[in-house]
């Protein structure tokens, strides 16, 4: 229960008070996880998320050069004559790429990890409110992510046909992006017209880009096009580390345009990095002292089968908050598994309200598809915007297991 306190404290302070989450966390991990879990500090560094530092390095440092470069803006102005002019459906658009990525089988914090930062710039360029766009992103991302052929999909798929169950497919899909529609559909409605946390303008003028990339595109511009496009095909095509690769295209591109990308560095989101990396680092100490285990467990051994179902998707979605969906998802389904065997619950039901109680809170900052968000939105206030995405993120978490437990497992048990 330390271990719980502290991470409520932690909460309590950084939202308080100006001072980095994340650097609170580092300090926790240490003073809990030596002090009262008895782990050792090897133990405690290989919780660092090596992979998602990378990933938010690479992909903000190499938006920055592109909008340095004036390619950002290009891609910008394509989208809006995509859309006739008519900026309200950005959003939309949006939130169908992503599904067809990740429904086709691109894993999902690589298809946001290439949306969010152009869909940050629309929002930055257009007035759109970026919660709205960043959150419909991520919602339209996990709307495709079950299907057979999609990673999430295949996973869940592949550990139910290990079991006596049966979940069709189709079932599970359908699930998860008719509720991730109506999540972005009611984003979209009570949300698009909230006032932004902006900058002052002197705050943001450093932020533009060079006035000369307007226009045709230069060859710098075509080049950063071209890394841009082999981004997207070594990631999805060959499951390269998307990081790696956005590290190598933005150091390229700095290499050729030295003078103008000096300064591209300062777009990484170092703030963000250290909220998200030590509250990552503190929660794998959780998993490795078995805390996270105790607690589903728990939670499995309580009360009447529709209870319990209810009460481990207020689990999965509470813990997946701060921690991998994916290991989530891999953890729970076995604990579910004896329930669905020994009671009247429907196996598709419980399963698809798991996968959409586990994916839709991956809004929040400290996942890597809310901490792309935060670390990409232009213009605004970091802190008041980092507020809004807790505060989107607490409501999911406080509502989204019930309407998952209510939509399909309560009618169908």
């Amino acid at each position: 229960m330390i271990s719980i306190g502290a991470l409520l404290v932690m909460f309590v302070v950084g939202t308080v008070l100006p001072i980095n989450l994340g650097i609170l966390a580092f300090v926790a991990t240490f003073t809990v996880g030596t002090a009262s879990l008895g782990l050792t500090e090897d133990e405690i560094f290989e919780g660092f998320p090596v992979k998602l530092f990378v990933t938010i390095v690479g992909v903000t440092y190499l938006f920055s050069v592109a909008r340095r470069n004036g390619t950002i803006d290009l891609l910008v102005a394509a989208g809006v004559r995509l859309v006739r002019g008519k900026v309200a459906l950005i959003p939309w658009v949006l939130f169908l790429v992503a599904a067809l990525l990740t429904a086709f089988g691109t894993f999902t914090p690589a298809a946001v990890a290439i949306l969010v930062p152009i869909a940050m710039n629309f929002a930055y360029r257009y007035k759109l409110n970026p919660l709205v766009v960043g959150m419909m992103v991520i919602s339209g991302g996990h709307a495709g992510a079950f299907s057979p052929l999609a990673v999430s999909g295949a996973l869940v798929l592949g550990m139910v046909d290990k079991t006596d169950l049966h979940v069709s497919p189709v079932a599970l899909f359908t699930a998860s992006f008719v509720i991730n529609l109506l999540l972005s559909l009611l984003t979209y409605v009570l949300l698009a017209k909230r006032p932004v946390p902006l900058l002052d303008q002197d705050e943001t003028a450093d932020e533009d880009e060079d006035p000369a990339a307007s226009g045709r595109p230069d060859w710098r511009q075509w080049l950063t096009l071209a890394c841009l496009l082999g981004l997207v095909v070594g990631a999805l095509g060959f499951q390269l580390e998307i990081g790696f690769l956005a590290l190598v295209a933005g150091a390229l591109l700095a290499l050729v345009d030295m003078k103008r990308q000096e300064k591209a560095v300062d777009g990484i989101s170092w703030a963000t990095l250290l909220l998200v990396a030590g509250m990552m680092t503190y929660i794998a100490m959780l998993e490795k002292a078995g805390v996270i285990e105790e607690i589903s467990e728990h939670a499995a051994g309580l009360g009447a089968p529709l209870v319990v179902a209810l009460l481990l998707c207020f689990t999965v979605a509470v813990t997946s908050a701060f921690a991998s969906s994916t290991a989530i998802l891999t953890a729970i389904i076995p604990i579910a598994v004896p329930l669905l065997l020994s009671s009247h619950l429907s196996a598709a039901g419980l399963i698809a309200a798991l996968a959409v109680s586990t994916t839709i809170v991956d809004t929040s900052p400290f996942s890597t598809n809310g901490a792309l968000v935060l670390a990409n939105a232009r213009g605004v206030d970091a802190r008041r915007f980092y507020r809004q995405v807790i505060g989107y993120t607490g409501g999911i978490v406080a509502l989204g297991p019930v309407v998952a437990w209510g939509a399909l497992v309560l009618p169908w048990s």
